[in-house]
């Protein structure tokens, strides 16, 4: 009779709480306690919750695991993925077996843990603050089942991804099939135990991304700067081997995912914005592809073609490399013999190869490794197994090398490949003579072309062509001087038909020299306030640059009042055509990979004038029509009329004579006249924003606000919708962390004050180290649009109408 009435009080009890709607304040499930719709379990510190849920967009139910502790529901695991609920009636309790189950309304088992012997019926199930659910017997300790043994989607801190010999477990994230649906995706993301522990990321079977072998610091081919967040481990001994992070604070909310698309987002919670910043993401860039490059190659990101062949090695099929397709890889030049001088070229900071025919033996030393490697004739290459303590153990490979990454940063990582007599040769005995005959040929070539200019210059005052005055000014610039007859020739006497462009300065004309060289004629115009001063400027400044991303100033014409430059011509024209319009090829040139590699370019080239170049230069207006673009869409910065040079310690200027770009100038800039390198970081943010867009950061227009591009991508940002800033125009599939990350880096860019703004050498290495954690931006400046009126009027000035029309400067150029 007592058994029966205590039934009668569970029942009474789940009656009360499925007609209250409440959760259980108990973090346990014990027998004849079930749990429904309406009911939840909360882990002791109420960081986790297991109940029922339904996905975005769907109807049907999961029993799953999410957390408690933040507002947005991020469900980190599922139990019944492959069996959803068709209503609400499903209900989660211990079995007679002692078993949890998950029925639905006709106590059909949809879902269970299925030990098979639980040695016990009196089970209870608990969920802890790690987030994992856990079966155990009531008067014992340790775990008879448990939720991190079977992974969903999430690995949380404590979880192992790897294979458990002991007790036949292989544990493993799967996707997501798509954000309504949690049943597995086609992908995977585990370790990988052959050779070294690695993480390899598949589609069904193929590999899709390998983060190389655990060197005892790190993986290899993930160079995650220090953090003060987590700390990552793999752990090998004779029943297990696995990866898991710990937590450095209790208080971090930190998971990773593997998406349905197939990449691995490191998330951490920011309690601040409410919300989850991406921290990293895997793969991250083309080099992160498993065998980007074929066999026997080496992909760096940092390189224009980023794949090459290793040393010693030649394209398999020469004319698909011509046409950047490398999936074929490289062979030997001249194949291995195991004669004497074959020798070993080191590669500093790789990923090591993967591990498809190869030798390990973790006791041996670095000089016993490559003793054995000559020993066998297959043998291509060694490296150290571990790199802690100066490195121990040795690591072979046979055969072809697949999947080698070069790094940027940092790292203690080198791989040793073998190459012949000949190549090792080549590259080191035979490079001294060569710098030698280069070293002369080059101070010879150069001493001839300074005896020509003289000889040359002579003759032209002769003639009387160059006064000497403006000889000495030319002798100043230190470029070549134009005649103007080969000027007038070369551009049908400045012709309109060869009309290609009208600035501040004065008309650009398209012209070709007697040699078949294209070039851009840039004539000042007569009328320019601006023009001796920036001539001269333009012309002095310009002719000390020499960078990839730079238009190259081939030389000027100053004959009476003609003031003229002649540039490298730039058949695909400015960038502002490209983003807004009225591009030929758009079809093609939209692509994000293409707005990717620009993006990039133009920050190597401002670094280069901020930071590399023999002065450091201001260039005080970048904006998108200044950026040209090559017969092969390389970004090069022009128009250095108003650019200033800072001396060595000068950090700061100020100007009474305001001149730019509306949309592209800071605010210390527009309102102060003080300019800085970091005037030129906030322009540069402003043109990341709209390449990512295509939209002008001046001529912004939205129906639900006033706000400029820069106030709209701010708000967006805020809101976690920054993926809507994205152009519609762009490709359908593309890395939309990549495109993310821009985007914050851009909003990094055009933040208020310009303290918090960051350098453009560190705007670089945020685009190139793609592991590293950004900060939050801070609100940008000119948050709301202003008109040009608007913005006079702070300065103080009353120079344009109450029309519609916008100028390009608050100074005419």
């Amino acid at each position: 009779m007592g058994i029966n009435f205590a039934k009668l009080c569970y029942i009474f009890a789940f009656i009360f709480l499925y007609l209250t709607d409440i959760s259980l304040a108990d973090d346990q499930l014990s027998p004849y306690q079930p749990i429904n719709g309406n009911v939840a379990l909360i882990s002791a510190g109420k960081k986790f919750r297991l109940g029922f849920f339904n996905p975005k967009n769907s109807r049907n139910q999961y029993l799953g695991i999410w957390y408690d502790s933040i507002p947005t529901q991020t469900v980190v695991w599922v139990a019944n993925r492959d069996n959803p609920l068709n209503d609400s009636s499903g209900i989660l309790k211990m079995g007679d077996d002692g078993n949890l189950i998950l029925q639905d309304r006709t106590e059909r088992i949809v879902w269970s843990t299925n030990i098979k012997d639980s040695s016990s019926k009196s089970t209870v199930a608990q969920l802890l603050d790690s987030g994992n659910l856990v079966l155990r017997h009531e008067s014992r300790d340790g775990y008879i089942w448990q939720s991190f043994d079977h992974p969903s989607d999430t690995l949380l801190a404590g979880m192992k991804l790897g294979r458990d010999s002991k007790n036949g477990l292989d544990r493993y994230l799967t996707p997501w099939k798509s954000a309504d649906d949690p049943a597995p995706g086609e992908f995977s993301y585990g370790i990988d135990p052959r050779g070294l522990p690695q993480l390899v990321i598949r589609k069904g079977s193929i590999k899709k991304f390998r983060s190389g072998p655990w060197d005892g610091e790190q993986f290899s081919g993930i160079l995650l700067l220090p953090n003060l967040l987590f700390e990552p481990k793999v752990i090998t001994d004779s029943d297990e081997i696995y990866y898991e992070y710990g937590l450095n604070s209790e208080s971090t909310l930190t998971r990773s995912v593997l998406s349905f698309s197939g990449s691995v987002q490191r998330y951490v919670w920011n309690n601040s914005s409410l919300e989850w910043i991406a921290m990293h993401v895997l793969p991250s860039n083309p080099c992160d592809n498993y065998g980007k490059c074929g066999s026997n190659s080496i992909c760096a990101i940092s390189d224009a073609k980023i794949c090459s062949c290793l040393t010693g090695y030649v394209p398999r099929v020469a004319q698909d490399w011509e046409m950047l397709i490398w999936s074929g890889g490289c062979v030997r030049k001249h194949p291995l013999n195991c004669t004497k001088g074959e020798g070993f070229i080191e590669k500093k900071g790789v990923k090591l190869p993967d591990f498809l025919q190869f030798w390990i033996n973790t006791s041996m030393s670095l000089k016993d490794c490559e003793m054995e490697c000559l020993k066998n004739c297959s043998c291509t290459a060694y490296a150290n197994s571990d790199v802690t303590g100066g490195g121990s153990g040795c690591l072979l490979w046979y055969g072809d090398l697949i999947d080698i990454k070069s790094f940027t940063e940092s790292s203690n990582q080198k791989l040793y490949i073998r190459v012949t007599t000949s190549d090792l040769l080549s590259n080191s005995k035979k490079m001294k003579p060569l710098v030698l005959v280069f070293t002369v040929i080059s101070v010879a070539l150069a001493m001839f072309a300074v005896a020509s200019c003289i000889i040359w210059k002579a003759k032209v005052r002769k003639q009387g062509m160059l006064p000497d005055s403006q000889a000495r000014d030319e002798e100043k610039m230190e470029l070549p001087i134009f005649n103007m007859n080969t000027i007038l020739e070369a551009t049908n006497n400045f012709s309109d038909s060869n009309k290609i462009g009208e600035g501040g300065f004065g008309p650009v004309y398209k012209g070709q020299l007697k040699t078949g060289q294209e070039i851009a004629v840039k004539r000042l115009s007569e009328n320019s306030k601006q023009g001796p001063h920036e001539f001269k400027n333009e012309v002095i400044l310009i002719a000390k640059l020499q960078h990839r991303n730079l238009v190259r100033l081939l030389g000027c014409c100053i004959q009476g009042e003609e003031k003229i430059l002649v540039y490298e011509y730039m058949p695909n024209g400015s960038l502002n055509s490209f983003i807004f319009g009225g591009s030929n090829d758009t079809s093609n040139s939209l692509v994000w990979k293409r707005r990717f590699d620009i993006i990039i370019g133009i920050a190597r080239g401002l670094l280069y004038l901020h930071r590399d170049s023999r002065l450091t230069i201001i260039h005080r207006d970048l904006k998108a029509s200044n950026v040209l673009l090559d017969n092969n869409m390389n970004p090069k910065i022009s128009d250095f009329g108003i650019a200033r040079a800072f001396a060595g310690d000068q950090l700061l200027a100020k100007t009474i004579r305001v001149v730019g770009t509306y949309g592209y100038m800071s605010p210390e800039y527009v309102i102060d006249g003080l300019f800085s390198m970091k005037s030129d970081v906030f322009s540069f943010g402003a043109l990341v924003l709209e390449i990512v867009s295509g939209k002008r950061n001046r001529q912004f227009h939205h129906p639900d606000h006033h706000h400029n591009l820069l106030g709209h991508a701010w708000q967006l940002w805020i809101e976690g919708k920054a993926f809507e800033l994205i152009d519609p125009e762009m490709e359908d599939s593309f890395p939309m962390s990549e495109v993310l990350r821009c985007v914050q880096i851009g909003l990094l860019c055009v933040q208020q004050h310009p303290e918090d703004r960051p350098t453009m050498s560190y705007v670089v290495s945020m685009f190139d180290s793609e592991g590293t954690m950004l900060a939050q931006p801070k609100p940008p400046g000119f948050f709301t649009d202003r008109s040009p009126c608007e913005t006079e009027s702070m300065l103080g000035q009353r120079t344009c109408t109450i029309n519609k029309m916008t100028i390009s400067t608050v100074d005419g150029r």
